[in-house]
């Protein structure tokens, strides 16, 4: 972590622009989860109580960016935060026209502007039409990038500093993650960011062996850098969930009705010798929970690595479980991003769960990552036996493939 942090930087009687990821599940108005804003407040709490004032931005959900979406908006996390602060959150109901709302903040006060997805410029993004040509194609999206930086310099006159404190969008440039960085003098981590990028990158760069990592999910070609990468860095890779089959198939293995993505198959076979070249142990399951169709009420056996037609594995079996358990138990440094199997359905979260037990038993320093992974820890019992759930999936897979993330690299070098 060569970057500055919160620590680095003077806040007294300063306008701190901090961009956080209040992502989170709100229905009818109801925030359903709010892991995502408290993780948030060791960073506002710091920053208010060095007398300094704070523009917090964020988006929510996926809006189409054309402007202001009811369901998507921010006002409840703005009520939420008040009630969790124990002090008035003030509310910008435009992220782009809150010259107002910014301008009248005092030393340890607070606003949240609206959600930065009501603006296509946040991201950037454009899809070709059909009818489109390419240099109409081309034109539209320097026309886009042109509002990018725009968007990134109103958010910039909001503070004369910036902190990025969502690790979860630190793989995107966006407007007020990384272009932003470009238009204010000083940029800087707060803790959240500071510390996600700490335990990830002290367990792939520096990891006390020795060093296993846990992958799951659906698709191979989700992770295919992520496994190329940390095959240089683990003693040990395991290998579970839907993406298992598509390696089981390149072993020669009858997959059934499993998920495979065949057109991966060439590098399953490649990533299979890479592991026995660099002397790697790689872990693939040895027996699987099969069903009949893909439905808590199917009929499921337990097979072998040779899925009979007609049935699909949905997760991983217990002599797997025991395999992958052994092979943790002596771990120093584990990272697991992704389920074992279709953990959703109570017949198939036994692999899931065994595996999270495991980890929590292994008395290493652990490390979750991944929307699932989290999940399933969470509704396991045991996220106080881990010790870093993080916050950002995308994010974290990123880094682990060994990429820079831009909300990261813009920020100011110690």
């Amino acid at each position: 972590m060569n970057k500055k942090t919160l620590k680095d930087v003077e806040l007294n009687g300063k306008r701190v622009v901090m961009r956080v990821d209040f992502n989170v599940p709100i229905k009818s108005g109801v925030i359903g989860d709010d892991t995502r804003v408290t993780a948030a407040l060791p960073s506002i709490r710091y920053i208010l109580e060095q007398g300094a004032s704070l523009v917090l931005m964020s988006h929510l959900g996926r809006p189409k960016g054309t402007g202001f979406e009811a369901d998507f908006s921010l006002k409840p996390v703005a009520e939420h935060l008040a009630t969790l602060l124990g002090q008035p959150v003030g509310f910008a109901p435009d992220c782009q026209a809150a010259e107002a709302e910014v301008a009248n903040l005092k030393p340890g006060e607070v606003v949240l502007l609206e959600n930065t997805r009501f603006y296509k410029e946040e991201q950037a993004k454009l899809k070709k039409a059909d009818d489109m040509s390419a240099d109409e194609f081309t034109a539209q999206k320097a026309a886009l990038k042109d509002k990018q930086k725009a968007m990134a310099q109103k958010l910039a006159s909001y503070g004369d500093l910036f902190v990025n404190d969502a690790f979860g969008t630190a793989h995107r440039a966006h407007a007020s993650t990384a272009v932003i960085c470009r238009y204010i003098g000083i940029s800087v981590a707060g803790f959240l960011l500071e510390k996600e990028i700490q335990y990830l990158g002290n367990a792939v760069d520096q990891p006390q062996r020795p060093f296993v990592a846990i992958l799951g999910g659906a698709k191979v070609s989700d992770k295919l850098g992520v496994v190329q990468n940390l095959l240089e860095k683990v003693d040990t890779l395991i290998i579970g969930g839907g993406m298992a089959y598509t390696f089981l198939k390149a072993q020669g293995h009858d997959v059934g009705g499993s998920l495979c993505e065949v057109d991966q198959l060439d590098y399953a076979r490649a990533m299979i010798e890479k592991a026995k070249a660099n002397g790697k142990q790689l872990l693939l399951p040895v027996d699987n929970v099969a069903a009949d169709k893909f439905d808590a009420g199917a009929a499921t056996q337990v097979v072998g690595n040779d899925i009979p037609a007609g049935w699909m594995a949905l997760d991983i079996g217990p002599k797997t479980t025991e395999l992958f358990a052994a092979a943790i138990q002596d771990a120093k440094t584990v990272v697991w991003n992704g389920p074992m199997g279709c953990f959703e359905m109570t017949p198939f979260a036994a692999g899931t769960l065994g595996v999270c037990q495991a980890v929590a038993a292994s008395g290493a320093t652990s490390i979750i990552g991944g929307g699932d992974s989290v999940r399933a820890v969470n509704e396991s019992g045991l996220a106080s036996k881990m010790t870093h759930i993080s916050t950002g999936g995308g994010a974290s897979l990123e880094f682990l493939e060994g990429k820079d993330l831009p909300g990261v690299a813009a920020l100011n070098d110690k």
